[in-house]
């Protein structure tokens, strides 16, 4: 009898097994088949049928401008305009691409068969040679010479193309140039899209920029470096507090200081698209300090270490976007395109470190010829590069107080041109803690500025301290974890994190 029953009890868990693997399939398969349906009954996903891992959006925004008087043939509304403009720069963008890594993804969609025919014979003998093509382009200069009454063709000029360009051979660095060049295209409407059927480079010389010289108003500065408190490293963030920020000034108005430098974080203003809020802070900011008479040296592209050549167009936008915003400010007394990029050297290469900052150089010049430019160098030894190019040469000195001097004076007989210098961070920790014991402490911080004080007086050597308070946290992003180097980072300013003032205080400015 119990056999009997187990018998019946498997069968019937068999047939609900089958019936519910047949009911599994039948899904499956009505699944299938309105996907098909679905996907034959809808117009094509450009952002599926592309390579989009090429595309341009968010990755390459050079300067655009068009020349409107030059159209022959039918009008041609804004809204083409537009859809020609994003797929013509999509077609550089992925001829960039297709040159730095030999490969011919993306080719086929913004080029006709004719067209590639050139770049995939430049793929194959770079790849043959082991030669490889890193680029980008600035600025365009674009002209609609004609469209055609059935609005299949266009013929477009483009004149004073901004071109940067480094070429490697076996992994070397062989040529780097930067030109200003003119071209013909033809495009045609297939699919769509517009691709490029023929191009013709018409023009092509060096760039040379303009030698702009702008003089600092004035080397009576003495300064120092500002976080709030509470927000260091965050100070547009969602605790900003203006109030806060201008008691913070008025202390450091009272304790003898007249400038301050200040820090603008890329990726936290939004990087080529900036954030409206943020400006909106970093001019609140700038309106309290001009209404305490302090000047503002604001350091741009904080926590920002790429470099790489496809990433300037974001940065040219980022920049032009602030500097365009605040050049007329009256608190501004000088831009700072980075800070310490030279630590950045082992990482990203010297070269590439240096060619940025060289473009950088120019596209604020270019925006603002009223405020000095210079860059935030780590030590004396790195502060004579691009001296030619900056208005100002910054220098952090964080070594020993007995060797200042002597490589101060070294580092002003290598500037030429009477160029000022000025020394942008300085300091040291009172921190004296677990992870330092008796290195540091106030009394020894107190010595330290009374020292390096007679120094600055003594050679006239404006200055800029680090920092006005103590904090308490110091993020990960800065110095990383360690207690051993976060731990004497914290404790670095002339207030302690309850508003004390350290010993050191007294010789904040003099």
């Amino acid at each position: 009898m119990v056999k009997k029953t187990s018998r019946r009890t498997n069968k019937r868990i068999l047939r609900v097994v089958l019936m519910l693997t047949y009911i599994l399939i039948i899904a499956v398969l009505l699944f299938l088949v309105s996907s098909i349906y679905t996907f034959l009954n809808t117009g094509a996903d450009r952002s599926k049928m592309l390579h989009t891992e090429v595309k341009k959006v968010e990755q390459y925004l050079p300067k655009v401008s068009w020349i409107n008087d030059g159209n022959e043939g039918r009008k041609i509304s804004d809204q083409k305009i537009k859809a020609v403009q994003n797929d013509y720069l999509d077609a550089w963008y992925v001829k960039h691409i297709a040159f730095k890594t030999n490969t011919r993804a993306g080719i086929e969609d913004y080029y006709t068969e004719n067209a590639r025919k050139n770049i995939y014979n430049i793929i194959d003998f770079n790849k043959l040679n082991n030669t490889s093509i890193e680029s980008t382009t600035l600025k365009h200069n674009l002209d609609l010479e004609f469209f055609s009454e059935d609005g299949q063709l266009i013929v477009l000029t483009d004149t004073n193309v901004l071109e940067y360009k480094k070429v490697f051979k076996d992994d070397k660095l062989i040529i780097e140039t930067t030109e200003v060049s003119s071209y013909r295209f033809v495009l045609l409407l297939e699919d769509g899209f517009w691709r490029i059927r023929h191009m013709v480079k018409e023009t092509n010389e060096d760039f040379k920029p303009k030698n702009i010289i702008t003089p600092l108003k004035t080397t009576n500065i003495k300064g120092i470096n500002y976080y709030p408190q509470a927000t260091p490293w965050n100070m547009y963030g969602d605790d900003f507090d203006i109030y806060i920020i201008k008691n913070d000034f008025r202390i450091i108005k009272k304790a003898g200081l007249n400038s301050i430098r200040i820090f603008v974080p890329y990726e936290d203003f939004g990087k080529a698209n900036v954030k409206l809020d943020k400006l909106d802070k970093l001019k609140l900011v700038l309106d309290t300090a001009l209404k305490q008479n302090i000047k503002v040296v604001i350091t741009l592209f904080d926590f920002y270490g790429n470099y790489d050549v496809l990433d300037w167009t974001l940065n040219q936008r980022h920049a032009e976007r602030i500097v365009e915003t605040f050049k007329d400010h009256e608190a501004i007394l000088a831009w700072d395109i980075k800070n310490e990029p030279n630590l950045d050297f082992e990482s990203r290469g010297k070269e590439n470190v240096i060619a940025w900052l060289d473009f950088m150089l120019i596209l604020i010049k270019e925006i603002d010829d009223k405020h000095p430019v210079t860059i935030g160098w780590s030590n004396t030894k790195s502060a004579t590069i691009l001296q030619d190019k900056v208005d100002v040469v910054s220098f952090h000195y964080y070594d020993k107080l007995t060797n200042f001097d002597q490589e101060y004076q070294k580092l002003k007989s290598n500037i030429r041109n009477n160029k000022p210098i000025i020394l942008q961070e300085f300091g040291v920790s009172s921190y004296g803690g677990l992870w330092r014991p008796y290195v540091s402490s106030e009394e020894k911080q107190e010595k330290y500025y009374k020292e390096i004080q007679k120094i600055l007086t003594k050679n006239s050597i404006p200055f800029m301290s680090w920092t006005l308070y103590d904090f308490d946290v110091v993020p990960k992003e800065v110095l990383g974890i360690l207690p051993w180097r976060t731990n004497p980072q914290k404790k670095f300013g002339f207030i302690t994190n309850t508003g004390k003032k350290k010993l050191s205080y007294k010789y904040i400015s003099k």
